[in-house]
């Protein structure tokens, strides 16, 4: 009977195993997962952030008075709220998960080791390896744009720069199972990462009503649809997920202003802070329910929060030296961490990674036997250590079973009063060997060879580890290398400056800080997140200190890792300082010479087409001429509108005249939600679209449809003025015109301090709004002014997108 389950389970095996895509399948899952080709930006498109006022946007805000204002504002509030509550759901599920996983894991091994190591290390690896699969597997074939931490991912979708995939459903239900996995299943990773990047799913399709595909949406939820309103959820999802990894909320707001958004303003921080608190509150409340036990193996591990507010009291000048050494050997090891996963990465995609999703798999395989096979065998090399003597005042217990929240491991060890110090960090959970690293009065409880073998071991399957086919994050591996050699040099420390109240602890906190420092070079919201998890504000001031060296001697060397990633997936990021070469090019120069692809006013349709067939640009400068024949450029028309037009069919005309929309004779065929593409999905394309021949003969008026005042600038102008134009405003779009021949009126700061006599509850208005004074309503007509040139002069050339 066991023989028939025994073969049984070998057929099912080998059968999901044949169905797994070979090589030539699975290269168009690559594309998904974000590893993009620059030279032709494959997966890569840019975002709206610009208003489009074109006829039918001004015509809808026309008809929107201050109820609908008040209301668009609750919404707002609402999504926060929804949004701050589904990501701490999500994280408390992905934590109790974990944490499950691993209790059980190691309650049953170290049953099994009582009587055979052999045996105990056989089920250790098998569990491990189970968990890895199950994770790897889902990535592979269900969603691979949720491997990696999906942080870079994040930082160029709000950096204007949409990739194919990262927001949808499946990626956020692979994000959470398979982060359960890698996680649960021992690797050298952690999950804080990958919980931005689900806080940030979460956002993005509460903003988009749910998902269509899966019949999960919802009208009511479909309110916010331009990209610009989009940006704002979604930074409330990377705030939500910091704070819930973290249980840091101001950490978390910080985090999104710091490191993920290149546009920022006072309103959507109200609204991040708001979600970040909601966050801490559901954190909260679902770890006051699980200390009832109903949680099973979730105890006081799982949420990350290293309480050492009872250790070192006060620090000495002398002090500071080693402290700032912490900060150069963060710097050195964070900036080699970032260049060797770096390295490694490219050698996958190039030559392993290639080969399909079952080398994919058979990677990430072996890599949890390696992994187990370390973090088992490593501490049966190290001799236990007797027990200190017992203070029941500390409240430590000496020793204590592996897997268990504590210090002093009991493994492989003769007696009963010893334990192994190797496998306390080592055959443990990485949170619970965290705070075992951090905690205090445990002088002498390490040796230095236990903890430089830990080091060097962990750090390699961290730096492996990076880039395989699973979520990973890198928040708390480098938590981990850092408070190993700040508690290396912290026990330096202890044995040359002879003082009693020198922590061991404190220092491993501040190699930790260091290390990210070094590696992801950020400092506010680290600074503050450190803080937070430590519960301890006396530390501030040397985390500080440790943050500014690491970073320092981290940018000596190369970028962070995330805009290092970014830069190996093909994330065309715009950072904050353009580069010193742009000082002596001008706009023109950046153009090139290439020919402006533009329609005239009146379109034929065909013509249309063949244009959107023979090229990829997305936005196309429309031309007019007056009654002597100037030509006038009046705008700009998007891709994606043209798209819907021809789709739609319904503002297909005969005539190859101009409609007249000053007449009022046409009437609203579109609004604005007809023209916004489906979040991180490719929308409609032009072979989807099918035309009668009839079709083709027909013209289009682009007048209602067009922007009349893009953003332009003169050709002459500097490219670094430019840069800053371009991102700070979140354009995707620039129009490089001629010098004007003449002015028509200058705008200073008094002309724009206009006496607001509205309601201050209606301060806050929708993100692509327009506010109509009600004495100049009766001025507004159902118009677009076409004859309005932008500048007299030709277009030269257009900013490519």
């Amino acid at each position: 009977m066991l023989a028939n389950h025994f073969q049984n389970g070998i057929e099912t095996a080998r059968l999901v195993w044949s169905r797994i895509p070979n090589s030539e399948e699975s290269q168009l899952l690559d594309d998904a997962v974000g590893i993009l080709k620059k030279n032709d930006g494959g997966g890569v498109e840019s975002l709206d952030y610009e208003v489009i006022e074109n006829f039918a946007y001004r015509e809808e805000q026309a008809q929107r008075g201050k109820l609908y204002v008040s209301y668009l504002l609750v919404v707002k509030w609402f999504f926060a709220l929804l949004i701050g509550i589904c990501t701490g759901l999500a994280a408390v599920v992905i934590n109790i998960a974990v944490e499950n996983f691993a209790g059980w894991k190691f309650s049953v091994t170290f049953n099994i080791i009582q009587k055979s190591y052999i045996a105990g290390f056989v089920v250790y690896v098998l569990i491990n390896l189970a968990l890895v699969f199950s994770s790897v597997y889902i990535i592979t074939q269900f969603a691979p744009a949720a491997a990696g931490s999906g942080i870079p991912e994040i930082k160029g979708y709000l950096n204007g720069v949409d990739i194919h995939g990262i927001l949808l459903f499946r990626t956020l239900i692979g994000k959470i199972f398979g982060s359960i996995g890698s996680v649960g299943g021992g690797l050298a990773l952690g999950k804080e990462g990958p919980l931005v990047h689900t806080g940030a799913c979460i956002a993005s399709l509460l903003g988009q009503g749910g998902s269509t595909k899966y019949h999960l949406n919802s009208r009511w939820f479909q309110v916010f649809k331009s990209d610009r309103d989009r940006r704002d959820l979604v930074t409330c999802g990377c705030a939500a997920g910091v704070a819930a990894a973290f249980r840091a909320p101001v950490g978390g707001v910080l985090f999104a202003l710091e490191e993920v958004t290149s546009w920022w303003r006072s309103q959507l921080m109200w609204r991040v802070f708001f979600t970040s608190a909601v966050v801490a509150v559901v954190v909260r409340a679902a770890m006051g329910w699980c200390k009832s036990g109903k949680c099973g193996h979730f105890g006081s591990g799982g949420f990350i929060i290293w309480d050492i507010s009872d250790g070192q009291e006060d620090y000495s000048f002398a002090e500071l030296f080693p402290m700032a050494i912490i900060g150069v050997i963060g710097g050195l090891l964070g900036s080699l961490f970032n260049q060797l996963t770096l390295y490694i990465t490219t050698w996958r995609r190039n030559h392993l990674h290639k080969k399909g999703s079952r080398v994919k798999i058979i990677e990430a395989c072996l890599v949890s036997i390696l992994t187990s096979a370390i973090s088992f065998g490593l501490p049966l090399l190290r001799k236990c250590s007797p027990c200190p003597d017992s203070d029941l005042a500390s409240g430590i217990e000496c020793p204590r079973p592996p897997g268990m929240y504590g210090n002093y491991v009991n493994f492989f060890c003769s007696k009963d009063k010893e334990y192994n110090d190797l496998a306390t960090i080592f055959f443990n959970t990485q949170d619970d060997a965290i705070r075992n690293l951090f905690s205090a009065k445990t002088i002498n409880e390490y040796s230095s060879q236990s903890l430089l073998t830990f080091l060097v071991m962990f750090y390699a399957l961290a730096v492996i580890t990076f880039g395989t086919a699973v979520p990973a994050g890198q928040f708390v591996p480098g938590i981990m290398i850092g408070s190993t050699y700040g508690r290396l040099v912290g026990m330096f420390v202890v044995k040359y400056y002879r003082r009693l109240n020198i922590e061991e602890g404190t220092y491993a906190l501040l190699g930790a800080a260091s290390f990210l420092g070094g590696s992801m070079r950020m400092t506010v919201s680290l600074c503050v997140i450190m803080v937070e998890i430590s519960n301890n504000l006396k530390f501030l001031p040397l985390i500080m200190l440790v943050l500014l060296i690491s970073k320092a001697v981290g940018d000596a060397f190369n970028e962070g890792i995330y805009e290092e990633q970014a830069q190996l997936r093909g994330i065309p990021l715009l950072e904050s300082r353009p580069k010193y070469e742009m000082r002596n090019m001008t706009a023109k120069e950046a153009c090139g010479s290439g020919r402006v692809v533009s329609f005239p006013r009146v379109v034929k349709v065909s013509d249309v087409v063949s244009i959107l067939r023979s090229n990829k640009h997305n936005g196309f400068p429309v031309i007019d001429h007056t009654r002597s024949g100037e030509p006038l450029v009046i705008g700009l028309v998007l891709r994606s509108h043209l798209l819907v037009i021809l789709q739609s069919k319904v503002d297909f005309q005969h005539s190859p005249l101009p409609s007249d929309p000053r007449g009022g004779g046409r009437s609203i065929r579109h609004d604005s939600g007809e023209f916004a593409k489906p979040v991180s999905s490719k929308g409609i394309c032009i072979d989807d679209i099918h035309l009668s021949s009839d079709d083709l003969e027909m013209y289009i008026d682009l007048a209602p449809f067009l922007n009349p005042s893009p953003y332009i600038v003169p050709e002459d102008m500097s490219l670094t003025k430019v840069y800053n134009l371009f991102r700070q405003l979140g354009l995707r779009h620039l129009f490089v015109v001629p010098r004007p021949s003449c002015v028509v009126g200058l705008i200073t700061r008094k002309d724009l301090l206009i006496e607001d006599k509205e309601n201050v509850n209606t301060l806050e208005l929708q993100s692509t709004s327009v506010r109509i004074p009600q004495q100049n309503k009766r001025l507004m007509t159902r118009n677009i002014d076409v004859e309005r040139p932008l500048l007299n002069g030709l277009l030269q050339n257009q900013i490519p997108d």
